[in-house]
């Protein structure tokens, strides 16, 4: 439990990111089971402290989130973040398949909260009708039509459109991943050497957009494989003991230093989660 000299300090200079709701907020780290106290350790140091505020699973918003971590924890750890804690709305055993499905860097200490309560600490979006008597499933499928979440419709689009001035890197880093799990599209999308190094991205090889920094349909490329080969694929493992109030609510992220705020963020919808380029401008 956060003393309260620190709670204070936490108050008074994070109010904007709600991190004083996190004091006492206690979750099981999955690697060995030890119970974490989210908000001592936020503020706790040295350095910077990452904390994502995943969502279940088998959602893709998740799934992007691990993926980021994968490629961008070495660019973290260089911008002076010290701990890097992620929640993922699941129990124990469905955040550890979801590790092995998306090769989770071993320096992220994944914490388990199959009903969402640290998220809802943080604020985060609870969805469509998250009050309302409808089934869990039905408000998930307005979500994804855009009810109770603007974002996600153009977060997908721009999935097929792509951006010139946009980063392909923890796609390409996550296409590989997924090849050599034997996910599909995969043998002809990148070529990877014994390193794991990616040699070959047809995206590269597109007329008149081969060279934007995001390529139409790369990232929809993607998510089509996380789509088949995680979500849909692994779905009884990755939802065992998720509380249906998960099923829509979103996440987000909060980035600490010396008790104060240096970036925050919450998703505006499905397949809308925080960049890392921006996240690491601002550390």
């Amino acid at each position: 439990m956060l003393s309260l000299p620190v709670i204070s300090l936490a108050l008074s200079a994070a109010s904007p990111s709600k991190l004083w709701s996190f004091a006492g907020r206690q979750l099981p780290r999955v690697s060995d089971g030890a119970i974490v106290d989210v908000g001592a350790e936020l503020v706790a140091g040295p350095g910077t402290t990452l904390l994502v505020l995943g969502t279940y699973p088998a959602d893709f918003n998740m799934i992007e989130y691990a993926q980021q971590l994968a490629h961008y924890t070495p660019a973290l750890k260089k911008a002076g973040v010290g701990k890097i804690m992620c929640v993922v709305n699941g129990s124990p055993a469905g955040c550890k398949k979801l590790a092995s499905l998306v090769s989770f860097p071993s320096e992220v200490e994944i914490l388990a909260d199959p009903t969402g309560e640290a998220g809802r600490d943080f604020g985060v979006s609870r969805g469509w009708l998250p009050d309302e008597n409808v089934p869990a499933y039905g408000k998930l499928l307005g979500m994804l039509l855009g009810m109770g979440a603007s974002k996600t419709l153009p977060s997908v689009i721009t999935g097929y459109l792509g951006n010139p001035s946009g980063k392909n890197g923890w796609i390409e880093t996550a296409l590989a991943q997924g090849k050599a799990a034997g996910r599909w599209p995969g043998e002809t999308v990148v070529d990877v050497d014994e390193n794991g190094r990616v040699v070959r991205n047809a995206f590269n090889e597109l007329p008149f957009v081969g060279g934007w920094g995001r390529r139409p349909l790369e990232l929809a490329t993607l998510r089509l494989q996380t789509m088949l080969g995680v979500s849909i694929e692994h779905w009884s493992e990755l939802q065992q003991g998720v509380d249906d109030r998960c099923l829509t609510q979103l996440g987000g992220l909060v980035a600490v230093r010396d008790e104060k705020v240096l970036f925050e963020y919450r998703d505006g919808g499905i397949c809308n989660v925080c960049s890392f380029e921006e996240l690491l401008a601002a550390l």
